[in-house]
């Protein structure tokens, strides 16, 4: 399937006064939640950021809403899909962190301080954090889930979330590979961003990380203390989908199961003394046999 790419206009605001994250959020007309999304990063934030959205379409009002705040913006009048979006928005950032949040999240008070610290402990820009998520449905390893404070604004339980996330001690754990995501703006344009090929979007996270493992990252690290709460509130029922799960084991000859859980280490609580590594070993045989099978 071949998703084309549209033609993206980009509008830079003034520049952010002491701006620590640039804060990329594509959204697709849904106004009411990147409103809402927005707004719990100007009150819960312990920094200034730089905001930066990418309007598909826009003709819920969401264009002239971001134009009216003066936000820095990139726009497309389809559809451009993840890859184009956070590529494009990319290349607004004027800060060497960028941060990729999806805009039917919430972040919690304090979300960026711990975020920040961390990348303050660091001796290289070789390392890739996410923010932790408070879902209201699944089992998600890497979440704290199931806890259901709501599913869209109009019903959101914030007073009851926010004593929740204050009082609830999620460890950090292995496998950040997915929004709210974190990584530096150098490291990024190393590795060319994310791939277009994978277009709309679907399984896009997993090969961004998996080109940073290539380029020689070995810290995914999810923060437990960052927490957003995530609405669930998906918008990939609209679009037709990219095979991504085959794109994937084709491109990199295992599939991605095998690369988040026996590499990555996904959702294993975080042990700075465990090194990740991609050993060759019977269970790396065995992954590239069944990428044969799914690549076909």
């Amino acid at each position: 399937m071949i998703f084309s790419k549209p033609e993206i206009l980009e509008y830079k605001a003034d520049e952010s006064k002491n701006a620590k994250f640039s804060i990329i959020i594509p959204s697709w007309n849904n106004i009411e939640m990147l409103k809402f999304c927005i707004n719990s990063i100007l009150e819960n934030s312990e920094f200034a950021h730089q905001i930066i959205v990418h309007v598909n379409e826009g003709t819920d009002g969401t264009l002239d809403w971001v134009k009216k705040k003066g936000f820095d913006y990139t726009y497309s009048e389809t559809n451009a899909g993840v890859c184009y979006s956070v590529n494009a928005m990319a290349k607004l950032a004027t800060t060497s962190l960028l941060l990729y949040l999806n805009d039917d999240m919430y972040v919690c008070p304090n979300w960026d301080k711990y975020l920040f610290e961390e990348v303050g402990k660091q001796p290289n820009n070789y390392w890739y954090f996410s923010g932790t998520m408070i879902e209201p449905f699944g089992n998600n390893p890497c979440a704290v889930t199931p806890f259901n404070f709501g599913s869209e604004p109009n019903n959101f339980k914030e007073t009851d979330l926010l004593k929740f996330a204050a009082s609830f001690d999620k460890k950090d754990w292995f496998g950040a590979c997915w929004p709210p995501a974190l990584v530096h703006k150098e490291l990024f344009d190393k590795v060319g961003g994310y791939s277009e090929e994978f277009s709309p979007g679907m399984y896009s996270d997993p090969d961004f990380a998996m080109k940073l493992w290539k380029a020689g990252v070995r810290n995914f690290k999810g923060i437990g203390k960052s927490m957003v709460y995530h609405f669930q509130s998906r918008s990939t029922a609209r679009v037709q989908k990219n095979n991504g799960r085959m794109q994937f084991a084709k491109k990199w000859k295992v599939p991605s199961s095998y690369f988040y859980k026996k590499v990555l280490l996904l959702g294993k609580p975080f042990d700075s003394e465990i090194k990740l590594t991609d050993s060759f070993n019977l269970s790396f045989l065995m992954a590239r046999l069944r990428a044969v099978f799914i690549s076909r």
